[in-house]
């Protein structure tokens, strides 16, 4: 029986990597400067989430092909502690759910191995061929406020259940007020915004059992 729903950011939170930032790391040094440069600014709060999202992706192109190497890369930086932080938060009622800006392709194996089956993340576009073809622009975490949106969606169909957030950027600490708790992550990444902002702060997935069951 669910009596929880544990929402996760992926990038920088699940996975020690941005993944558009190594989208843009296969396209050469200039475009990840550029690239970096835009996710960081987001990240932060100091930029718009649509104003750079869009930029991005032209900036990139990414193949489906591309798409999967980073699903690979994700695998391979997983946070410490988190399959077994998961497991003990299932076990007492917990549903995870990935709540991202990063994309569906590269998220997808992540979730697998995590044994999360519902993911929301940005949908991208290929042709016949695997070469890019677009996102879509209409999905809420492409924009501020879209992870709000989401959560509020899911708590009109568990109206009882408990509602956890973490994550490490202030898209994710945008959704403080539409959850239980808030819970900011720093094992990868220490923004300072959300540090100054979060009314509860881990640096590893081993710190998150505790917190849940405090919140029971």
């Amino acid at each position: 029986m669910v009596s929880g729903l544990l929402f996760l950011d992926c990038d920088s939170t699940l996975s020690a990597v941005e993944g558009v930032d190594e989208l843009a790391r296969l396209r050469g040094p200039d475009c990840l400067e550029r690239v970096a440069r835009l996710t960081d600014e987001a990240m932060a709060g100091d930029m718009p989430i649509h104003e750079v999202f869009g930029k991005r992706l032209d900036l990139i192109r990414p193949s489906r092909g591309e798409c999967e190497k980073i699903g690979n890369l994700y695998l391979k930086t997983i946070a410490p502690g988190v399959a077994a932080a998961l497991d003990q938060a299932r076990r007492v009622g917990w549903l995870p759910v990935i709540l991202s800006g990063g994309f569906l392709p590269c998220v997808a194996p992540l979730a697998r191995h995590l044994g999360i089956a519902d993911v929301a993340a940005v949908p991208l576009c290929f042709d016949e061929s695997g070469g890019y073809a677009g996102f879509d622009g209409d999905y809420p975490t492409t924009r501020n406020g879209g992870k709000p949106e989401i959560i509020a969606a899911w708590r009109a169909t568990r109206p009882t259940a408990r509602v956890v957030m973490v994550g490490d950027g202030v898209s994710d600490l945008e959704t403080a007020p539409v959850v239980d708790s808030f819970i900011g992550f720093g094992g990868f990444v220490r923004r300072a915004k959300v540090v100054e902002s979060s009314p509860r702060y881990i640096d590893s997935f081993s710190q998150l059992p505790a917190i849940l069951g405090s919140l029971r």
